[in-house]
């Protein structure tokens, strides 16, 4: 081995790399554009989505209630709905988006509240769909306040206390610090990003350093250079590695721009006027953060993963004998890389000794863990040592494939 020749090996592709749009692209310009879009794009529509739903006044049918004025004298009343008028198709309107829900009242409603018998009130509504949920909560919101006022006016009568039903209250408090719910919210999302963009960063330049050469007639060229065999697969394995961590380097540092800027921003949009904004924290901020300490570990363990493909992406790629060929046979490596780490956001599915052995799955994982401030050494251990040994397995694969004349020279 002769580190002089590996870093000139080195030097002359990350030349050839960065006169390479498409290199250029996928290392720099995607990790810079992709978080600044998601943070900013999708939460500003969320967030807008959310504020003009709540702004308009949804249509609700009133299904029943011939018998009992008072009540749908009432429901006309309120403002926060639009009563329209009856029809049989009312689940269809609703499915089909043109009526946001509706509200059956039982036969004799009027005359029968407060006595021994318990109507009962049937709301329909789109399921997830944020609209109707907005309506069915209306007409809900109303008949349990409808219902609280009845039973503290039967309560009133008999001479007891307004409270005799609600003798104490129960209120919820958050006690986990931002750091640890910013860790629980974006603890898979982190890694994901990290895992997917290493693996895009290095498989435009694995596959121009191997299918590339072949098809621009140089690979012979270069192996007619003095520099040795395994030098030469050193030299392109580092820019390979070079590729896939810069485009993790860009994300780390888009993603500290993205949240030291656009959080407060987000913070302030969510909060402007909306009673659903319980996610703006007092002063316009946001009510988590990332621990900056805990984004450095993730990236720390994320280094073998970015060695594991740069290794496997070259070998796979060495096989092709044009770039098309080698992009059809490196696009499988994108699913087995995304199945792994989809499956860490999965509720459920935590941390331990056999699934800290499982590539891809373990960094998500012990990522998660880490980013909650929860620094378990063993889980830390067998997921970086595990990766260090697929890394390495891969790594010797794609000098082993580099020493065979069949495949350097496939025909």
């Amino acid at each position: 081995m002769n580190w002089r020749d590996i870093k000139l090996v080195y030097l002359k592709e990350l030349k050839d790399t960065l006169r390479d749009r498409r290199a250029i692209i996928s290392m720099i310009v995607v990790p810079i554009v992709i978080i600044p879009v998601m943070m900013f794009g999708f939460s500003a529509a969320m967030i807008k989505t959310v504020k003009k739903a709540e702004s308009e006044t949804p249509t609700v049918m009133i299904l029943g209630g011939e018998d009992s004025p008072v009540i749908v004298g009432k429901l006309r009343e309120l403002k926060t709905i639009k009563v329209v008028p009856a029809s049989d198709d009312y689940a269809a309107q609703i499915s089909d988006k043109k009526l946001r829900a509706a509200v059956e009242i039982p036969r004799g409603f009027d005359s029968t509240v407060g006595t021994a018998d318990t109507p009962e009130v049937r709301i329909y509504n789109y399921d997830k769909e944020i609209r109707s949920e907005l309506a069915a909560r209306a007409v809900d919101r109303f008949f349990r306040e409808l219902r609280d006022t009845n039973v503290k006016e039967a309560i009133v009568a008999r001479g007891l206390p307004a409270n005799f039903v609600t003798p104490f209250n129960i209120q919820t408090r958050n006690v986990a610090p931002p750091e640890k719910v910013g860790g629980n919210l974006f603890g898979g999302f982190v890694p994901y990003i990290f895992i997917i963009l290493s693996l895009t960063g290095a498989m435009y330049p694995a596959i121009d350093l191997t299918a590339g050469e072949k098809e621009r007639g140089t690979m012979e060229t270069i192996l007619c250079s003095p520099v040795g065999r395994l030098d030469l697969v050193l030299g392109k394995f580092l820019l390979v590695m070079t590729a896939s961590l810069g485009t993790i380097g860009f994300t780390l540092l888009s993603m500290a721009g993205s949240f030291m800027i656009g959080g407060p921003i987000i913070g302030r949009m969510a909060g402007a006027g909306t009673a659903n904004a319980g996610g703006a924290a007092a002063g316009g901020g946001l009510p988590f953060s990332i621990d900056p300490a805990g984004v450095l570990a993730v990236f720390s363990l994320v280094i073998p993963v970015a060695v594991f493909f740069a290794g496997l992406l070259l070998a796979i790629a060495l096989f092709a004998k044009s770039y098309k060929e080698a992009q059809t046979y490196v696009s499988p490596i994108m699913i087995l890389a995304i199945v792994p780490a989809i499956a860490g956001f999965l509720p459920g599915v935590e941390m331990n000794v056999r699934l800290a052995l499982v590539p891809v799955l373990n960094i998500c994982l012990v990522s998660k863990e880490i980013l909650s401030g929860v620094y378990n050494p063993t889980h830390i251990a067998i997921v970086f040592g595990s990766m260090c040994t697929y890394a390495a397995a891969a790594l010797a694969f794609c000098v082993a494939m580099f020493k065979r004349e069949s495949v350097l020279f496939r025909g």
